[in-house]
């Protein structure tokens, strides 16, 4: 509230609830702080936006002027509308038809007080803030599910590096023994191929080749692939 010496006037901002498509409207009360009658006029910086009733007329105590806005809003809600409510003595006795322009011109002594109030557009219905890290429309995330999300993340990944262990260790196994078995067989490969350059160097002493030996040296051969061949 302001308080000038003929009038107080409340509020001191012009404040319209704004909806789509629906035409606000913002309330000036103005109470008359003196004996005398009070006349007042309404201007505005952009007065084909606004309508005023009454724009003029005599302040009696607790009289209210009312002011309506437009009925759609700028896109950015910036608003540099003004208003100013100017304010004179009205001789006794006077009457709203009483009311001239001239009355309001400053001159001759007349004390004309002036007021200049700002306009604020308010959103019915503004948009709730996303929370930081939250993408539009997903709902944020509490605490607690984010801790159980980590969680099993995390119990996961355990498994997996345990499973990638186990089977290392089984690899490993496997390929120790295979090299166990190929190192025998290799030995035993040995082994069998000296045993038959000892017979053939008998053989060669002898003088000649017996069937048994030569069957023997066939199932030696044999023997021989194979386990080549499985090595």
């Amino acid at each position: 509230m302001t308080a000038g010496n003929l009038l107080h006037i409340q509020p001191t901002e012009l404040k319209f609830l704004v909806e789509l498509r629906k035409q606000s409207s913002s309330s000036l009360r103005l109470t008359n702080n003196s004996e005398n009658c009070v006349a007042f006029k309404v201007k505005t910086t952009n007065p084909k936006k606004y309508c005023v009733r009454p724009n003029t007329g005599i302040v009696l105590p607790g009289s209210t002027c009312s002011v309506t806005g437009p009925k759609e809003s700028p896109p950015d809600m910036q608003c540099k509308d003004k208003f100013l409510l100017l304010s004179v003595v009205a001789p006794e006795g006077a009457t709203v038809n009483d009311i001239t322009s001239d009355m309001f011109n400053k001159g001759n002594g007349r004390v004309v007080e002036e007021f200049k109030l700002r306009v604020i557009y308010i959103p019915a219905n503004p948009p709730s803030p996303v929370p930081e890290g939250s993408e539009e429309g997903t709902p944020p995330r509490s605490v607690h599910e984010n801790g159980i999300q980590n969680a099993t993340s995390f119990e996961a990944v355990s498994r997996s590096l345990e499973e990638t262990k186990q089977k290392s260790s089984e690899a490993w196994s496997l390929i120790s023994k295979l090299t166990d078995e190929k190192s025998s067989a290799l030995q035993q490969n040995q082994r069998l191929s000296q045993e038959l350059e000892t017979l053939r160097k008998e053989a060669s002493r002898a003088g000649g080749f017996s069937l048994s030996f030569v069957v023997l040296i066939g199932l030696l051969g044999a023997l021989i692939g194979y386990l080549i061949k499985k090595v």
